[in-house]
């Protein structure tokens, strides 16, 4: 390298050391080797003539002079990102792109999200982590995974939620079960039969807990599940009434492989955003959060197309 040239890849190994305070996690992150990164930063030292970061017994923290440097590189990170997009629309973005998912995502627009992002962004490899949502912000939180399309929003300064999807969440029996689905049940009629819903840490089975706590004397039947696909599969074949979301099943519905049941009380709609990091800042984020907003909406518009359920 010429001395007293800096280039963009040096900047933004830069960003994700000051972010990660790793300089393995960074190599991970950027696909490359460790003292890959160690020179990088090296030579970037050299060129500006002082230190950026100090590596106390395996802690590595900004310098003054590496603070002072900071909102520079995001500045010119943004301006490249913002040049090439001006000059050309086929820039080929490279690199892995650390995915988190909720399950009901993977059940609907999940293949779609994948196809679209595999067309526009060819070079990106994705390895994808489907978990449950508070695993999920955990792991977005310490820079685990760089995206995630969860049940949020995650309420971090560090992370930027975008509003992606609401679903239904009704009450979803086989007709094996001859549950009357022409009239409003209520928790203790529903609950005369097992009640399958999300796993115990999520929102969905905190909400049906508080509501037969309040509202029911006796103990109900519940069978939880951190599987989505299960709890489909108990509903389809007949071991109890399900909690599900009504986007998901919505074709059993239709042809008649699941009723709705109605219930007094109506579980919650759940509500999914797009969520990242915004340090350190990575141009590419930006376009992909912009294409899982397309998928959502487009999902939304062919959902609507099937024959709609009775309205609770």
């Amino acid at each position: 390298m010429v001395p007293g040239n800096i280039n963009l890849t040096q900047l933004q190994t830069f960003l994700w050391v000051s972010s990660l305070r790793s300089f393995r996690k960074t190599a991970e992150k950027m696909n490359t080797t460790q003292p890959a990164i160690s020179s990088r930063i090296a030579r970037l030292e050299e060129t500006l003539g002082v230190r950026l970061f100090e590596r106390d017994t395996g802690f590595i923290h900004l310098t003054a002079k590496g603070l002072e440097l900071l909102p520079y590189a995001e500045k010119l990170l943004r301006t490249s990102a913002m040049l090439v997009d001006r000059i050309s629309q086929n820039e080929d973005y490279v690199g892995i792109l650390r995915l988190g998912v909720s399950e009901a995502i993977v059940h609907t627009f999940l293949p779609d999200f994948l196809t679209g992002l595999r067309q526009k962004f060819p070079e990106i490899e994705v390895d994808i982590v489907v978990d449950a949502t508070a695993n999920l912000r955990r792991e977005l939180i310490e820079r685990s995974i760089d995206f995630a399309l969860l049940m949020g929003p995650v309420t971090d300064y560090q992370i930027e939620n975008h509003d992606l999807i609401e679903f239904d969440v009704i009450w979803a029996a086989a007709p094996s079960l001859k549950i009357d689905t022409d009239s409003e049940l209520s928790l203790d009629e529903l609950a005369t039969t097992p009640l399958i819903t999300y796993a115990r840490n999520t929102r969905p089975y905190a909400d049906l807990s508080r509501q037969l706590r309040k509202n029911m004397e006796l103990p109900a039947r519940i069978y939880s599940s951190s599987s989505l696909a299960a709890i489909h599969r108990m509903a389809l074949d007949g071991v109890g009434i399900a909690h599900l979301p009504r986007q998901m099943i919505q074709a059993d519905i239709v042809n008649g492989r699941l009723k709705q049941v109605q219930c007094v009380w109506h579980p919650p709609s759940l509500k999914f955003t797009a969520s990242y990091p915004t340090e350190p800042y990575s141009p590419v984020t930006e376009k992909i959060v912009q294409h899982a907003l397309e998928v959502a909406r487009e999902y939304r518009k062919q959902i609507e197309t099937l024959v709609p359920l009775t309205v609770q």
